[in-house]
């Protein structure tokens, strides 16, 4: 069955092997899908919740869109734009807002986490930025949406949303509401430091990740630092458990070579941990050393990435516009 699928990232500069794993890989399978009809966000209104430096805010958004295409994502096949460039999807987020209820937002736990204890003094944007995450959703009629487990809870959301939304007025089906694909392997990619913790750029170690556009030397280094334990590989999947180094190196390791974390565990018992260190380090070479090259030289050609970015935004304008402009009747505006 064909899918109309709608996915987005923010840009936030210096994508890595998280990043990688987590979704854009899964992006570029759906892609070479030809039953699929993909729409790839830039989410930059939700990038601002937090303050950014607006120049480093326009770097990061190119970087973005050079990622997604340096790792196989065909802007002339999938639609790529960013965000801000569609009205529709601030419109649509206040229309849509008007239709969330309290309850729902004061129940994401994402909010809370990223709040901290702190929560009188974050933007009203961190707030409410999941009911914006259902507009850019609602507004293409998206049947489904790639999430990790962190953004679970933000498509039920935007699920009760579409649902109230066609009940309050009632127009059955109008808004579709759409399903989660949510990848079963190694969605979540933690630190080379600390296997407790999700990889991400603003951890201080630069050696606790490894970036898209890292090169060859630099892979090896950050691999043969990354912290393990002193006990021999595992034998079977039940000993990671409480390994949680291992179980992500090895987590890894099975992403990249499109495996199980059981046939990579297979595959090294009895071998020791620079022996596997190293196989590893080759395939993420393989793999990550191919999109650097291609990511530097597309950020290179800027005019080819505005270029793209504006057919992206012609493209996904055409139908934003239409679904809000229907929006606006229904309201009464």
């Amino acid at each position: 069955m064909s899918k109309k699928i709608f996915s987005g990232v923010q840009p936030t500069g210096n994508l890595h092997l998280g990043n990688y794993l987590g979704a854009i890989k899964n992006f570029v399978d759906l892609n070479n899908d030809n039953s699929n009809e993909c729409i790839f966000c830039v989410v930059d209104l939700h990038a601002i919740t937090v303050k950014q430096n607006p120049k480093e805010l326009r770097s990061n958004i190119q970087e973005t869109i050079a990622t997604f295409i340096a790792s196989g994502i065909d802007p002339k096949k999938s639609i790529i734009f960013n965000q801000s460039q569609v009205p529709a999807h601030a419109e649509g987020a206040w229309i849509l807002s008007c239709v969330a209820r309290m309850g729902w937002l004061n129940r994401m736990t994402q909010f809370k986490e990223k709040a901290g204890k702190d929560k009188e003094k974050v933007s009203v944007g961190l707030y409410s930025y999941p009911v914006l995450m259902a507009a850019d959703i609602l507004l293409y009629d998206a049947t489904h949406v790639p999430v990790g487990d962190d953004q679970k809870q933000h498509l039920e959301l935007c699920r009760d949303i579409a649902q109230k939304f066609n009940s309050d007025f009632e127009i059955e089906n109008f808004l579709q509401v759409p399903e989660p694909l949510i990848q079963k392997e190694f969605s979540r990619i933690m630190s080379l430091k600390d296997g407790s913790r999700k990889m991400s750029k603003s951890e201080l170690s630069d050696l606790s990740r490894i970036n898209l556009t890292d090169d060859k030397d630099l892979i090896i280094n950050k691999i043969k630092k990354a912290k393990t334990d002193p006990m021999p590989m595992p034998s079977t999947t039940k000993d990671l458990a409480k390994r949680l180094e291992a179980k992500n190196l090895l987590g890894i390791y099975a992403s990249l070579t499109n495996s199980t974390l059981e046939k990579s565990v297979e595959i090294f018992d009895g071998k020791n941990f620079s022996e596997f260190k190293e196989k590893l380090s080759e395939v993420l070479i393989d793999k990550i050393q191919p999109i650097s090259l291609e990511i530097k030289k597309l950020l290179d050609d800027k005019s080819y990435l505005d270029n793209t970015l504006l057919e992206g935004v012609e493209r996904a304008n055409k139908i934003a516009s239409k679904k809000i402009k229907r929006i606006k009747e229904i309201v009464g505006f």
